[in-house]
């Protein structure tokens, strides 16, 4: 793997579907997001994201700021990414594991990936790729939570 490249996964008892929708619903983000950063959806998004869609979040590391991503990545049920103006991509890919037991059960890979960014080697300067690696899997976590809390409708 690159340093330009994190990714972590995580196997998930829940059915693919449910977690794509789930990420594909951008409101959700902020309750799912384990890096802290991630605070309110603005105004103005979809409610569900598709191929080239745009959607914009409040955001604080450090000071509050906005940013506007824009989805480079979609494949329903099984892959979902997107990218802001620098570049970087956060991808999440959805694939079904047989767990022998007939329940549902998914590896959510999340990744990050900085290698088309504008300004890689200044997020491997400050420390990105380690931070992320840890947030990554605080919010895989939170998403395993978020699942096993609210029932199958």
């Amino acid at each position: 793997m690159s340093v330009y490249l994190v990714s972590e996964s995580r196997v998930i008892d829940a059915d693919a579907q449910r977690l794509f929708d789930i990420v594909a619903d951008p409101a959700m983000h902020p309750r799912i997001d384990g890096s802290g950063s991630v605070r309110e959806l603005l105004d103005g998004a979809p409610p569900r994201l598709a191929l080239g869609s745009k959607f914009g979040m409040d955001m604080k590391i450090g000071a509050p700021y906005k940013i506007v991503n824009t989805v480079v990545e979609f494949d329903e049920g099984h892959r979902l990414a997107w990218r802001h103006f620098n570049g970087h991509i956060w991808r999440y890919i959805f694939e079904p594991v047989d767990g022998g037991t007939g329940a549902p059960r998914t590896k959510v890979t999340e990744q990050w990936d900085a290698r088309p960014a504008k300004s890689r080697l200044a997020l491997v300067a400050v420390g990105w790729p380690i931070r992320t690696r840890r947030d990554i899997r605080a919010t895989l976590q939170r998403l395993e939570e978020f699942v096993a809390a609210e029932p199958v409708s």
